[in-house]
């Protein structure tokens, strides 16, 4: 807060000045993600493990069917770089990109800046998800099975020269709206997080845009690719992997068709466009969600058909505690009158917002992000048990939805003060009711 300064006493004099404004606090900065070294680390290995991931598994060689000796022999013979991989993913971005400029779509406003204006969005992703399906249809998909190492290493790069551009483009004048997560002073550190808020090219705002459209979109068409692949192996695709693509394909098709809801997330208010969002948007989203599809072209998941009712049990178990959170949120947000009808309850704090204490929210603080995991498991046990790289997708979200939920609750408590405590007294439990 600011200090209020005493005003002079006419009784001052010249021969005794006034005393000198007390000195502002120098703000200590927060890192996450371990600071500029964390940030260093991180932007080297993330693409290894993508690049490596691509080739763990597939016709030649699978960790856990083969000892994991074979991993770097067999990757130094994968060929990795190819001009044919960077056209396709530079391509079907840039597709990506016209179909959400030229397509219908209704107009929505995103949340508050700092600045006291809101943005305007073209909401199309759902129109885009239809006809990229249809404009895939019509394509060999095969070959993205063949290609796949090297369209993972083309996308990492094009993710990385995207967000030494956004860097670039954040110092430019005037001065942009910047994140304060990405405002820190240190280069690497402010280039991992982002330093603009909302980048945008005429009406394209780039960090939405590709929250959405190419990585999200092409995580399913990598897994159609698989289906491809299969049938051309085999003859038929097989359950579990049409399993597999139906499951994602539902979770992709969920995201686009409440498009909306992604303009009041953290990545969108909070977060920078920089190479932690460009890189698992472009890259990771797509060649590591998609690795239970690329595991079930040339391997059997021989499962149980007790095991199989219980994947199914995960799979709609999950997608409804995190389609009926979120949509309770998403009401509640848009239509409060209309929520407070169907008996939702809540509690107002200082800063005039609302937060939800009944229904699904009133469960645990971050039931949906249980329901997303749930999800994510029953695509993993699709797979089977003879190999560890289709489960490295449920891990690594188990850690990151871990690490998301301490982020949230760190914003909150500076967002919402002593109402925070209060509201986390009358919902203790985080991810499951009455246990975490």
């Amino acid at each position: 807060m600011f200090q209020r300064r005493k005003a002079s006493s006419t009784a001052t004099t010249t021969s005794t000045p006034p005393p000198p404004p007390p000195q502002k606090k120098k703000e200590s900065v927060e890192y996450e993600f371990g600071g500029p070294l964390g940030a260093l680390a991180t932007t080297v290995t993330l693409p290894l493990v993508v690049v490596v991931l691509g080739v763990a598994c597939d016709g030649e060689y699978c960790v856990g069917l083969d000892a994991i000796a074979g991993l770097f022999p067999h990757l130094a013979e994968t060929r990795l770089v190819g001009a044919r991989a960077f056209c396709i993913v530079i391509g079907w971005i840039g597709f990506q990109a016209v179909l959400q400029l030229l397509l219908p779509g209704r107009r929505a406003l995103g949340a508050k800046l700092a600045t006291g204006d809101r943005l305007e969005y073209l909401l199309n992703g759902h129109l885009a998800f239809w006809v990229s399906l249809l404009a895939v249809s019509q394509m060999p998909l095969a070959g993205l099975y063949d290609d796949f190492p090297e369209l993972a290493v083309a996308a990492c790069f094009v993710s990385i020269f995207l967000a030494v551009c956004l860097y670039a483009a954040s110092f430019r004048r005037p001065t942009p709206l910047l994140a304060q997560p990405g405002t820190t002073g240190s280069p690497l550190y402010d280039f991992f997080m982002g330093r603009e808020l909302n980048p945008r090219i005429g009406p394209l705002d780039l960090k939405c845009f590709c929250e959405l459209r190419p990585g999200l979109i092409g995580w399913l068409v990598l897994d159609l690719g698989c289906c491809a692949k299969r049938r051309q192996l085999r003859g038929s695709v097989g359950l579990p992997l049409a399993l597999v693509t139906l499951f994602q394909g539902l979770y992709v098709w969920d995201a686009l068709y409440f498009e909306k809801s992604i303009l009041t997330t953290m990545d969108i208010t909070t977060d920078g466009f920089g190479l932690m969002l460009a890189f698992g948007d472009l890259a990771w989203v797509p060649f590591t969600y998609s690795l239970q599809a690329r595991f079930l072209v040339d391997h059997d998941a021989n499962i149980s058909t007790l095991l199989l009712l219980a994947i199914l049990a995960l799979q709609f178990g999950g997608y409804f505690v995190f389609r009926g959170a979120n949509s309770q949120k998403d009401l509640f947000r848009s239509d409060f009158r209309r929520a407070e009808q169907r008996g939702i309850r809540w509690i107002e704090t200082a800063s005039g917002r609302k937060l939800i204490i009944s229904g699904f929210w009133g469960a645990a603080r971050k039931i949906n992000y249980t329901g997303d995991w749930l999800m994510s498991l029953a695509w993993c046990l699709l797979t089977g048990f003879n190999s560890p790289i289709p489960y490295f997708y449920c891990t690594y979200f188990a850690v990151l939805l871990v690490h998301r939920a301490m982020r949230d609750d760190h914003a909150c408590a500076r967002k919402y003060g002593d109402d925070w405590p209060k509201y986390k007294a009358l919902v203790p439990y985080v991810f499951i009711p009455r246990l975490v």
